[in-house]
């Protein structure tokens, strides 16, 4: 990259400066004192901050960068810690909290920002082009950022480590009471920059360090040593092989991903092209799932491996099994890097594109768009192999199964329908606010006995043999499960509820109108009239006032509401009061409508 310099800020951070002619890029901020050196350092104006992650020390500054008119870049995992950092401070929980993770260095009050960084993507800010690299560790979206000075390759590395040997704070790395899973991340992405062959690494505190080997070999060697006297785990943590050798050959057509939290399989085609079965958080450390979505990050370096060391020339799509955000987390991901297509089964989709307005658990928090709906028993044809989907309720209503043959065998693709024991017995794995039935499971086995697959791909428990004495046991536990739910349960439904608000989260202008439906359900063996009506907050009213329809036995109907919100601004909760019959079942459901 011809005429551009380096230059350093001492601030409460290094801020570095990128010059090109008379304008600077900046990276990282600190309290914005850059802005009152620009004459002694060539500049007239910063045109861009790149932000290596959320914490006051690198980013106080930003309103006076934002008054200069520069355009602020954060890492994407971060924007709502800049963006909405004053609700992060009204809604932060103080009792009786075992929050470890350092989003108290946060700023104080919020601040637009211009977009997101791409990661694995080279991008031009300002003039300057620019690759992000993922480098979690000092916090669990931070970036570092790769820039061609004078024909070498520089790292600017955040806080990922201060000098050789040495990291800014060991703190920041301990994102769970008593865990380490930032240590064991900060182990990985000084591996993975490692491998990256730069020049220089600039820290956001330290000194510039001219031998990036030796220096992040060094970190390394420390952070293993301490990270192996606090686990207690007894193999040690092999993360050079987790870089190395993420996945495993099932057969030389199918792969498994070791590395991550839910199991990730790609089907190998002899084009050169592959068709990944689920891709959550790769490189997953141990880092507690359901947190804000800040603490959830994806991941793609093991995607790499596979065209390093498995003939992959390209990523053809995405398969999911079902909804959950660690066999999803990484789609939009995927697409945006690496051009794959999103495919999903036909009852799976609509929850991928429209998650808010579901009520279930471990949702992904943006929309995913689907290029592929699939349909059930419709082969799909993908180069030289055949897929078949076949429903599968029974972990979640909303999943599916994917039957197909590679190497002589046949594989059923199940996510995490079950678990298994090491004397091959099949565990049912149903939550029931994943929406079960008390069938689902004589369904699976049903299904498991026509296909008769010789191996499941289970979501969690590798590959898993199937033989004639499994299925028979699987299929007599499922009919008991299903027996001691009808004789446990004075109604014939497992999940308990029978309404729902849809959507679930809405948003709603002061004074404006917003349209709710009502689902609602008789798990009678007798016909009911369902009365439906809205519990709503003071001042707010609905149209009509209520609904009354008649069901039939498990029959299910859906009925609108136009609700005339109140004014103020904040997030308020709508019930529906339901009665089945002469059975009262009160505010049976909830919805949270947020009010601007």
């Amino acid at each position: 990259m011809d005429a551009t310099d380096v230059m350093r800020v001492r601030d409460t951070c290094n801020v570095w400066v990128l010059r090109r002619g008379r304008d600077g890029v900046c990276i990282d901020f600190g309290s914005g004192a850059v802005l009152d050196r620009l004459d002694e350092l060539g500049l007239d104006r910063v045109t861009d901050v790149l932000l290596t992650h959320h914490h006051r020390d690198q980013a106080q500054g930003l309103g006076r960068a934002l008054e200069a008119g520069a355009r602020v870049w954060v890492p994407p995992v971060e924007q709502e810690l800049f963006t909405r950092a004053t609700a992060f401070w009204e809604q932060r929980r103080l009792d009786d909290t075992y929050e470890t993770r350092q989003e108290a260095l946060s700023l104080l009050e919020s601040v637009p920002v211009t977009g997101a960084v791409d990661e694995y993507r080279m991008r031009a800010y300002g003039g300057v082009e620019v690759y992000t690299l993922p480098t979690p560790g000092h916090t669990v979206g931070s970036v570092t950022y790769l820039v061609e000075v004078d024909g070498e390759q520089v790292a600017f590395t955040g806080d990922l480590l201060y000098g050789p040997g040495q990291v800014w704070s060991l703190a920041a790395t301990q994102w769970t009471y008593g865990g380490t899973e930032g240590l064991a991340a900060s182990l990985l992405s000084c591996e993975l920059l490692a491998r990256r062959g730069v020049a220089r690494l600039l820290p956001a505190h330290g000194e510039p360090m001219e031998e990036p080997a030796r220096a992040l070999a060094a970190t390394q060697e420390r952070l293993a040593e301490l990270m192996e006297l606090r686990r207690v785990e007894t193999a040690p943590f092999d993360y050079r092989r987790w870089v190395e050798r993420p996945w495993r050959e099932i057969s030389p057509h199918v792969l498994l991903n070791t590395t991550s939290i839910s199991n990730a399989y790609a089907l190998l085609s002899d084009s050169g092209a592959a068709l990944l079965l689920d891709w959550g958080y790769d490189l997953w450390t141990g880092w507690p799932l359901g947190g804000p979505r800040h603490a959830n990050r994806p991941l793609l370096a093991s995607v790499e491996a596979l065209f390093r060391d498995h003939g992959v020339q390209r990523v053809d799509a995405l398969l999911t099994t079902h909804y959950h955000d660690d066999h999803v987390a990484g789609a939009n991901l995927l697409r945006d890097v690496h051009g794959a297509e999103v495919w999903s089964p036909e009852n799976v989709a609509p929850i991928l594109e429209s998650p808010e307005r579901y009520d279930l658990p471990c949702l992904w928090f943006d929309p995913v768009p689907v290029d592929r709906v699939l349909p059930f028993g419709e082969p799909v044809e993908w180069h030289e192999h055949r897929l078949t989907l076949h429903p599968l309720p029974g972990h979640t209503r909303y999943a599916a199964a994917v039957e197909f043959e590679a190497d002589g065998t046949r594989y059923l693709a199940t996510g995490d329908q079950q678990t298994h024991q090491a004397d091959g017995r099949l565990i049912a794995n149903y939550q029931y606010r994943n929406r079960f039935a008390i069938d689902d499971y004589v369904r699976s086995a049903e299904l498991y006995e026509r296909l008769r697959p010789d191996v499941l791909l289970t979501g969690h428990w590798t590959a898993h043999e199937l033989d004639p004495a499994a299925l028979a046991a699987h299929a007599a536990d499922a009919a008991r499960i299903a027996e001691l739910h009808r004789g446990l349960l004075p109604v014939e439904d497992a999940e308990g509820v029978y309404a729902r608000i849809v959507p679930y989260r809405s948003t709603v202008a002061a004074g404006g109108t917003l349209e709710l439906a009502v689902e609602v359900r008789n798990p009678f063996a007798d016909a009911r009239r369902a009365t439906v009506a809205l519990v709503l907050p003071e001042g707010w009213r609905a149209e009509p006032a209520r609904h009354e329809v008649e069901l039939a036995p498990g029959e299910e109907r859906s009925v609108a509401f136009s609700v005339s919100a109140g004014g103020g601004s904040r997030r308020v909760p709508v019930a529906v009061d339901l009665t089945l019959g002469d059975t009262p079942l009160g505010r049976h459901a909830e919805a949270l409508v947020t009010v601007r």
